[in-house]
């Protein structure tokens, strides 16, 4: 079953929220172990004042599982999802939408190669044949593909194997498989036993670039524009209070309870994010139409994967900027 007839199945079961504009709390889905400023503000309890609801937060491992619960209802927003993920289900036919760019990361998302066969990027097509975990229809599935493309590697001779960052960190460990990719706290633990075969900057040259987006079903969306504005709010507000750097060790050690991490891994990861500002995310760079055309790319490289049917013939739909543009003015 491709990625597109399993998000076609769980969107067709997803429930329609009715009465949601009334609703008295939400739930939004996150990562552990992928440190952002918006936890300071959940962990000061500051969504919950501002939006003037209850704010439950639901920890996922893949942007995939984010997805099917949004399909499901169980989830109205999701920080931080990939682009990859949101393309499969969208091209799928899972009505929602970008309402930001939470965060731009090319040195948090990679492959690692086994330490002790000794492949890097030039002598990467000794990797066909070889065992690779890959959490499929997320950026680091995406980052896969075009990588193996760059270098030439036959990805149909490869034994490829669905695994969740955590567990490809821990596969790779054990030498059950021969190259791991992933993010966060599972790409780090990736990163002892093994080494990346091109660097954040190498990717951005060729195109692969990396960033995250936060997303909801569009039916809440329509019927919540002020709540989910006022979320954007929260969150833009975080994110200027981390890029002003005055007040980073207040914030570094709030975050990383949050995330599950040592302040230490969480000081370096975040040194390499970028949380781009509500006017830089409504630019024609992000949000004003390079998200949308970067969307369509994406599909089509996933197309030509065999991962997903076919694309949409635009993602302008799947972009909705009218919450992000009205929390500039709360």
């Amino acid at each position: 079953m491709t990625l597109r007839a399993k998000f076609l199945s769980a969107a067709a079961g997803a429930a329609l929220m009715a009465g949601a504009s009334s609703a008295q709390e939400i739930t939004v889905a996150y990562f552990l172990e992928w440190p952002m400023p918006f936890q300071y503000a959940k962990e000061m309890g500051t969504y919950d004042e501002e939006m003037g609801v209850k704010v439950n937060w639901r920890a996922f491992d893949t942007g995939t599982a984010m997805s099917a619960a949004m399909a499901s209802g169980d989830v109205q927003i999701a920080v931080s999802q990939g682009v990859p993920p949101f393309v499969v289900a969208t091209s799928a036919g899972q009505d929602l939408q970008v309402i930001d760019v939470a965060v731009s990361y090319s040195d948090n998302d990679n492959c690692v190669a086994r330490a002790d066969l000794e492949i890097d990027k030039t002598s990467a097509k000794d990797l066909e044949g070889k065992k690779v975990a890959v959490p499929l229809g997320t950026a680091a599935h995406y980052g896969f593909l075009n990588q193996m493309n760059h270098f030439g590697v036959d990805i149909t001779t490869m034994d490829i194997v669905n695994m969740a960052p955590p567990e490809g960190a821990v596969a790779i460990a054990q030498g059950v498989v021969d190259l791991a990719c992933g993010y966060g706290g599972g790409l780090n633990r990736m990163k002892e036993h093994g080494n990346v075969l091109l660097t954040g900057a190498e990717k951005e040259e060729l195109g692969i670039l990396v960033f995250d987006v936060t997303s909801s079903p569009a039916s809440f969306v329509a019927e919540n524009p002020d709540l989910v504005a006022r979320f954007l709010k929260v969150t833009a507000d975080a994110n200027a209070m981390w890029n002003e750097g005055s007040k980073r060790d207040e914030m570094l050690p709030v975050i990383a309870r949050d995330a599950g991490m040592d302040l230490e891994s969480v000081a370096r990861d975040m040194s390499t994010f970028v949380f781009p500002s509500v006017e830089e995310q409504l630019s024609e760079k992000w949000l004003g139409g390079g998200a949308q055309t970067f969307m369509k790319g994406v599909a089509e490289v996933f197309v030509a994967a065999g991962s997903i049917d076919s694309a949409l013939a635009t993602y302008e739909n799947q972009v909705n900027t009218g919450p992000l543009a009205a929390s500039q003015g709360m």
